[in-house]
């Protein structure tokens, strides 16, 4: 059945075929699907205000006439509710306990695989809808992901680090034959070491960052000549030219300057000289304090991972398999988060973690293992 034939089934229940069993059963997944994200959706935009809640109150909107067009198809045969997919249901439950960037993560992951465009059941619009759905979401998380950027990725970069350097740190230590004293002392200064050494160097990139933006950043004085300038000649045209503008978009800025100085709608000339040349915290990076100390932090818990073992008296093959089993599971945490907020495969982003670091642990192992020095 082609899909507008479909369509005209949708509209024309009474003269539509029978549907077989399996179109049923596909039909009620996809009617309890769409209530369940349309009650996800509805369920973010309680806890926004203004522009996102209304972009997420239309996307809910749209699901509702997705599961008003399954119920049609199904007429008499819609039978109990049924029970949504079990990731649209994970993403209902972390809607209404979670921050909002997770779940936008994972819608726009889950909107991006559009079933409807196989199927000849459903209509082409739906399935046209559903691929704008991904990209409206994917505009939404990619706002909260700029908004926890800095913090975030100093977080996650320290723990990951920690967790690979102390992991093949130690390793490489128990492949020299070591004792699992040296190993325990190996760690935590390895820990200490990159924990500061880590901190210290988001400090110096955040703060490098925030002072090449303040350097290409309009001078503060600049808008004090403003109003000074000759309207026909329109030199301010030339400086939003500077800044990347093409002459018909700088002649137009520069007249919106000028047109609004004029009418007492700029008071603060500086700030109607800017006019959009000034960049954001979050285009900045954050604050150098703050990924320092995220950095610090978070290395030190990834770094403390692969110690805990010989920390609790654990020696031998036996404390090497139990840091192992933990920096993995570790590993994978992070990736599968890294995986979620990236609106990808959680699964594949946890196992190239895994493979990574544990690739680089065993170079390490064997690379001590050549020189077998045996230190007691």
């Amino acid at each position: 059945m082609s899909k507008e034939k479909s369509r005209e089934s949708a509209q024309n229940p009474a003269e539509a075929p029978q549907p077989s069993r399996k179109q049923i059963n596909r039909w009620r997944q996809y009617l309890a699907n769409e209530r369940a994200e349309g009650a996800v959706y509805r369920e973010l935009a309680r806890k926004k205000q203004g522009e996102e809640r209304e972009i997420l109150l239309g996307i809910a909107e749209a699901e509702e006439r997705h599961e008003e067009y399954w119920r049609q198809r199904l007429g008499d045969h819609v039978g109990l509710p049924r029970s949504a997919s079990w990731g649209t249901r994970m993403m209902a439950w972390m809607a209404r306990r979670f921050g909002t960037v997770f779940v936008l993560a994972m819608m726009q992951s889950a909107e991006s695989r559009n079933g409807y465009v196989k199927d000849e059941d459903a209509t082409e619009q739906m399935a046209a809808d559903e691929a704008i759905h991904a990209e409206v979401i994917r505009g939404l998380a990619a706002r909260g992901r700029a908004q926890m950027s800095g913090d975030f990725r100093a977080a996650i970069f320290g723990a990951n680090d920690g967790l690979v350097s102390n992991t093949a740190l130690v390793l490489g230590m128990v492949g020299t034959g070591a004792s699992s004293q040296v190993a325990l002392v190996t760690g935590l200064a390895g820990l200490l070491a990159g924990a500061l050494s880590m901190a210290a160097g988001e400090y110096i990139s955040v703060s490098s960052q925030q002072e090449l933006m303040k350097a290409s950043s309009p001078s503060p004085t600049a808008g004090k000549s403003v109003m000074e300038l000759d309207v026909q000649e329109n030199e301010l045209e030339l400086v939003y030219r500077a800044r990347g503008m093409n002459a018909a978009e700088a002649r137009r800025k520069a007249l919106e300057v000028f047109d609004a100085l004029e009418a007492g709608e700029g008071e603060d000339p500086q700030a109607s000289f800017e006019m959009g040349m000034t960049r954001s915290e979050e285009e900045q990076g954050g604050s150098p304090i703050s990924a320092a100390i995220s950095s610090f932090f978070l290395f030190s818990l990834g770094a403390l991972i692969p110690v805990v073992p010989y920390i609790l008296g654990l020696t031998g093959s036996t404390a090497a398999v139990v840091a192992c089993v933990l920096v993995g599971i570790a590993l994978m945490v992070t990736g599968g988060i890294v995986g979620v907020l990236s609106g990808t495969s959680p699964l594949r982003r946890a196992l190239r973690q895994l493979a990574i670091g544990f690739g680089a642990a065993a170079v390490t192992y064997l690379l001590g293992s050549l020189f077998d020095v045996s230190v007691s």
